[in-house]
């Protein structure tokens, strides 16, 4: 019986992982099952020298390509360096079942925590990952929070990560367990210290409940105490009398779906530069129908209801800008 015919599967695949070299079989090892690379580990111990004729059969087998000069081989001993340099030591004591209990931790989901952090923090840790660790990231979000962070990638990473989604298959628990542990090493163990994007949220969230003369004493105010970080609030900060630095297709977007009954309170007593803007971005047929009413005034329409329907079309500016439909002016200008 020829060597070829011996070969248990594993070991035909141990001999390709080998063949390939560490860079790429190690890319290649994190998307084994843990029982998987326990039986590589196994059949890797046994295998021997394979003939190059042998081993260009096995590929031939798996249907795989390689770049040539691939040579064989002490297997068991290139296996260990491959799995030593791929996989951490708790990560290797699961897969060979030693020490189970330390690895409850790195189990313990990290999904619902990361996406509390700030989508530009995230963002920046995929910007140096694989695209392919990007998208096993990407996948594990909610849609939301993964729109919000693809939304502060750069736009040829972005058609990348997204490739890779439509195509990726059912995700193996060691690759998760493995991008897990690298997102709470280096992302979430900052998350206290660095990201206080949370607090600037609350902050700005408080301020744009005020009218915009207010919220800019407070800001004064803050600015002459010496606090810092007010770039983070000013970027979450949006009032009605903004609507003037959106561009207009953003303008056209808020204004869509509005009742004409809004529109026309907001624009009480509004200066005739945000007036236009807000005109200049709906139809021509609602625009005559609102001059109309505005050129018949309104005395008995109170106050606060105008500053109501104002605070409602910001809010509703905030909401669109999170949800990705488009970037706040002073968004734009703090980046």
């Amino acid at each position: 019986m020829t060597v070829l015919a011996k070969l248990t599967r594993a070991q035909k695949a141990a001999a390709i992982l080998v063949a390939m070299g560490k860079p790429s079989a190690s890319r290649m090892l994190k998307f084994f099952k843990q029982e998987e690379l326990k039986a590589l580990i196994e059949a890797a111990r046994l295998l021997r020298t394979i003939p190059q004729a042998d081993l260009e059969q096995i590929v031939a087998e798996f249907e795989a390509e390689f770049m040539e000069g691939a040579g064989l081989l002490d297997s068991a001993d290139d296996m260990n360096a491959i799995l030593t340099e791929s996989l951490s030591p708790e990560e290797m004591n699961a897969i060979m079942g030693r020490g189970s209990s330390g690895m409850q931790e790195v189990l313990t989901p990290v999904w619902p925590e990361l996406q509390r952090v700030d989508p530009a923090r995230v963002a920046g840790f995929l910007n140096v990952e694989h695209p392919q660790t990007s998208a096993v990231i990407m996948s594990k979000l909610a849609p939301t929070a993964a729109a919000n962070v693809l939304l502060a990638l750069e736009k040829p990473l972005r058609g990348e990560i997204l490739k890779r989604m439509m195509s990726m298959g059912v995700i193996p628990d060691t690759a998760t367990q493995i991008v897990e542990n690298q997102l709470r090493n280096r992302v979430l163990s900052e998350r206290a210290t660095k990201d206080i994007s949370a607090g600037q949220s609350r902050v700005a969230s408080l301020l744009n409940e005020m009218e915009k003369d207010q919220a800019d004493e407070v800001m004064r105010d803050l600015e002459l105490e010496g606090t810092s970080n007010l770039d983070g609030i000013r970027a979450r900060m949006f009032s009605f009398e903004d609507v003037v630095f959106l561009p207009q297709k953003a303008r056209v977007l808020l204004f869509d779906g509005l009742s004409t009954e809004t529109l026309t309170l907001c624009l009480r007593g509004a200066p005739p530069e945000l007036a236009e803007a807000v005109l200049s971005s709906i139809s021509a047929r609602t625009r005559r129908m609102i001059e109309s009413e505005l050129g018949q005034g309104a005395d008995e329409v109170a106050m606060s209801d105008v500053l109501s329907s104002r605070r409602a079309i910001a809010s509703t500016a905030i909401r669109m800008s999170l949800e990705g439909a488009f970037e706040l002016p002073n968004t734009q200008s703090a980046a």
